[in-house]
Parts: C-alpha cells; sequence; structure tokens
C-alpha cells in the first residue's frame, strides 16, 4: 500500500482526529494548571499518529484496550469528545457518568474497552477479547496500547505465550516513549527493540515510526489484515515520543532537554502528516486550517458544555458499580 493511497476526505478526518487529540490534550494542560480539573493527568501529545494510524482501520465491533495515557486512542475510537470533556470534570454526562475519570473513560459501543490505571493492565483484557472472537467465529481483532514499561510485567509475556500458541486475532501495539514513567527504558529493559521479546514468542513482530501515522498506518493495516484471516497476532513496535511530561506538573528532570526539543521541533507527528500530504499534493494548506479551526470550536464547546453540565447526584453512588463475592 502506497503512502498516498488514501483519499483526500479519508487523510482530512485522520488529520482532524490527530489535531483534535492533540488540542483535547492541550486544553488539559491548562484546565488543570487553572484548577478547573483534578487528579492526575496523563497527556498523549506527540503520541498522535499511533492511535489513528491504528484505530482508522477499525471498526466499533473490533474492541481496543488502553492505558493510563488513553485520551487518544479513545478519540481515535471514536468515543464523544464532549463526553470524555465532560467526564474530566466529573459530570453526570460524562461517558462514564462523572465516575471514571481520565484513566478509566470507556465506551463499549465504540469498542472502546476502556482506559486502565494498571501498567499493562489492559493486555489480558484484549487477548480474552480476541479469544472470545475466534471462539464465536467472528472476524473481530482485538487491539492492545501499553507502553514499553508494560513489557516487564507478567502479564504481557503470559498473553503473548497464549495469543502465539492460539493464533489469536488481536494486535499488541507498543508505544515506546523511551520512559517508564521517569526511568529511561535501556536502565530497565535488556533488549534494545521491543520486538525481540514478541519474537521469542515465535509471534510475527514489526517496529514502526511512531511519529509518522503513514508508516503506522501501513504496518498496522498488514497486522489487522492478517489476525482477521486467522493467521495470528502481531507485536508493532512504535517509537515515539511523548511531549509533556509522565503527568501534567511532571517539571521532567530525568530527561535530556536537547532531546526533547529535538523530537517536539522536528518529529511532530501532525507537522509530518501536513508536510506529507500537502508534497504529494492530496491535501491543501487550507484544508489543515480549516480544521484547525472546526477543531478549536469543538474543544471550546466540549469545555462550556462540560462546566455547565450537572454534577452526578449522591443517590446514584452506588449505581453501576459491582463487586464479586
Amino acid at each position: 500500500m502506497g503512502q498516498m493511497d488514501l483519499s483526500r476526505e479519508t487523510l482530512i478526518e485522520v488529520y482532524r482526529k490527530m489535531r483534535t487529540i492533540r488540542g483535547f490534550e492541550e486544553n488539559l494542560q491548562n484546565l488543570v494548571a487553572a484548577g478547573k480539573i483534578g487528579g492526575f493527568m496523563h497527556l498523549y501529545a506527540g503520541e498522535e499518529a499511533i492511535a489513528v494510524g491504528v484505530c482508522s482501520q477499525l471498526s466499533d465491533a473490533d474492541l481496543v484496550g488502553s492505558t493510563h495515557r488513553g485520551h487518544g486512542h479513545c478519540i481515535a475510537k471514536g468515543v464523544d469528545v464532549k463526553a470524555m470533556m465532560a467526564e474530566l470534570f466529573g459530570r453526570a454526562t460524562g461517558t462514564n457518568k462523572g465516575k471514571g475519570g481520565s484513566m478509566h473513560i470507556a465506551d463499549v459501543d465504540k469498542g472502546m474497552l476502556g482506559a486502565n490505571g494498571i501498567v499493562g493492565g489492559g493486555i489480558p483484557l484484549v487477548t480474552g477479547a480476541a479469544l472470545t472472537a475466534q471462539v464465536l467465529g467472528k472476524d473481530n481483532v482485538a487491539v492492545g496500547f501499553f507502553g514499553d514499561g508494560a513489557t516487564n510485567q507478567g502479564q504481557f509475556h503470559e498473553s503473548l505465550t497464549m495469543a502465539a500458541n492460539w493464533k489469536l486475532p488481536v494486535l499488541y501495539v507498543c508505544e515506546n516513549n523511551g520512559f517508564g514513567e521517569f526511568t529511561p527504558t535501556e536502565f530497565v529493559v535488556p533488549v534494545k527493540d521491543i520486538v525481540e521479546r514478541a519474537r521469542s514468542y515465535s509471534m510475527r513482530a514489526v517496529i514502526a515510526d511512531g511519529m509518522d501515522f503513514f508508516d503506522v498506518y501501513e504496518k498496522a493495516g498488514e497486522a489487522i489484515e492478517l489476525a482477521r484471516k486467522g493467521e495470528g497476532p502481531t507485536l508493532l513496535e512504535c517509537k515515539t515520543y511523548r511531549f509533556y511530561g509522565h503527568y501534567v506538573g511532571d517539571p521532567t528532570p530525568y530527561r535530556n532537554k536537547e532531546e526533547a526539543e529535538d523530537w517536539i521541533q522536528n518529529r511532530d507527528p501532525l507537522d509530518i502528516f501536513e508536510t506529507k500530504a500537502t508534497e504529494a499534493g492530496v491535501m491543501k494548506s487550507d484544508d489543515f486550517r480549516t480544521v484547525d479551526g472546526e477543531v478549536e470550536i469543538l474543544l471550546r464547546e466540549a469545555v462550556e458544555e462540560a462546566e455547565a453540565a450537572p454534577m452526578p447526584e449522591a443517590a446514584d453512588v452506588l449505581t453501576d458499580v459491582y463487586v464479586r463475592y
């Protein structure tokens, strides 16, 4: 598949998703700083090409498991942006009625099983979803997003073993941004590339440039097609970089300033996308600026409506809460 096989209309929507993710996260940065939203907030800015490159090839029936840094995955999978914003404000109109917050946004109707505050916690969930699809004879695909740090968790290795043995229709997407919270990956991971871990289980494994939508789209698309055909799982390692710290307010003393500036100034996934689409003659500068304006309006409305929305009723505190005895 060539990089520019996608239609102009499709590329506009791809850029809209990427720009929405970036704008959503920039708004959250400001809202937290202004004291309007509380709690930990982990921003996805810088990694937009991965979520959109993968999720733009999925249907609502395909299931996605996310991470604590899950806003981008949710937006890419089609979760309503205004409902997400309301959720972050703790409002009754939120995706989870104000009870989930940033790390637990979910929308099963869109195939979003949820963000997950447990490192690597989504990996076994999507493995189970893939097993379900296989047993029921469906052609659904499950996708699990996780960071490089999650590959040190036991459930990562257990899930990959099961998926490889049973040829489950699952795509594991490792967003390798170089840090597990505050620790450089090479300090705690003994292999240069995460794909080596998947290959040890005889699993197909591919590296993609996580800052380039077109590279992610092509390699994820091939993996998804193979999974649908019953040819088993793939681990896609996307080399990327988060533009903000581990959480909003993180002063990032552990990052090299020059390295961070180089990634942010020279490897911005939105800039790379615009340059490639423009040089190929598929989109024009006006297309991008029009989308920028539309996204700005959407996000402004999302914040205004969230601030005006009602808080959950105290009587509903136990609604949708389940306990297993």
